[in-house]
């Protein structure tokens, strides 16, 4: 058979072949299953695996032991191979036979028909940036195959939240951005939405927003209270306070907001019918800045079970 025909067929059988031993009979670094699917367990059984910064690949140029490194190349920072005499070559993104044909392109400048296999030895750590509301913000390297709840861990999980959890933000290494639920990962259970992290990722999980709002009149602590964005009025009367010996007047809280244009738009609300009926929709949405105002009610008037139901709709902040 012609070497040139051998050379082709020898190239392709071993295109897809990942090396399970390392330089100098060295084992080479293995993935954790950690209950995952073969596929994604091992590189060796994943033929679809795209190579990324920090792995070592073998390479081989069949018939030129010049250019054939002994010992594997580090995938760089931005996903580059140093290649005898072609220099970089990005294939940082790319399956073992893409990377092969990216160096082959390069040495076709110096060589007729260069046949290349680039194989993955080792596969590199992940590095992962996590800001936001976790518990412990910082850079994390994690050994690979890694999820958003492995990142999550390492940072000591999340911080205080209030009601459902927030979409985290994902910015890829190549600075496209996604996003994924952890209201259906963390609460539902949902393991489609456990996006798998490349190294270089950063997560980034917003924390509640809070908003300040005043609260004067007949509660516990007249004055500045905070508030998340979307509570409403009976949110804000339940963090001052309510004691029952207030006497509170419910059926005529004022809610003074400051309209756009500098002046000042006066809203009342029957808190007294939106608790007793259970109808949220005749309720007030705070904003930032505003001034609620919880008048005395006659002393004839006993409130204090409407009272007694606001203190308990939510714990303080």
């Amino acid at each position: 058979m012609p070497y040139s025909s051998l050379a082709a067929r020898m190239a392709a059988a071993v295109t897809f072949f990942v090396f399970a031993i390392g330089p100098a009979g060295t084992p080479a670094q293995t993935v954790p299953d950690a209950g995952l699917p073969a596929a994604e367990a091992t590189v060796q059984s994943a033929r679809d695996y795209r190579i990324r910064q920090g792995d070592q690949v073998a390479l081989t140029v069949f018939g030129e032991a010049t250019l054939t490194p002994p010992t594997p190349l580090r995938v760089l920072q931005g996903g580059s191979i140093a290649v005898p005499l072609a220099g970089n070559v990005s294939v940082g993104g790319l399956t073992t036979s893409e990377a092969s044909e990216a160096v082959a392109r390069k040495l076709r400048k110096y060589l007729r028909d260069p046949k290349v296999t680039i194989a993955v030895v080792s596969v590199g750590p992940v590095e992962a940036l996590v800001l936001g509301n976790v518990k412990v913000p910082g850079k994390y390297t994690l050994p690979p195959p890694a999820r958003l709840t492995d990142v999550l861990a390492a940072a000591g999980g999340l911080g205080p939240t209030d009601g459902d959890f927030p979409d985290a933000r994902l910015e890829y290494p190549d600075g496209t951005t996604g996003t994924a639920s952890l209201q259906k990962l963390l609460h539902d259970g949902d393991t489609a939405s456990n996006a798998a992290i490349a190294s270089g990722e950063t997560i980034y999980v917003p924390s509640p927003t809070l908003l300040t709002v005043e609260v004067v009149g007949a509660v516990d602590k007249p004055g500045d209270v905070a508030v998340h964005q979307g509570d409403d009025v009976a949110m804000a009367i339940a963090r001052a306070g309510t004691a029952t010996q207030q006497q509170a007047d419910l059926n005529h809280v004022t809610v003074t907001r400051s309209a756009s244009g500098g002046g000042k738009t006066v809203l009342t609300v029957n808190l007294y019918e939106v608790l007793k009926n259970g109808d949220t929709s005749h309720d007030v949405v705070m904003q930032k800045g505003d001034v609620v105002y919880v008048p005395s009610s006659p002393k004839h008037m006993n409130p204090g079970d409407i009272l007694f139901g606001i203190s308990n709709l939510i714990p303080r902040i």
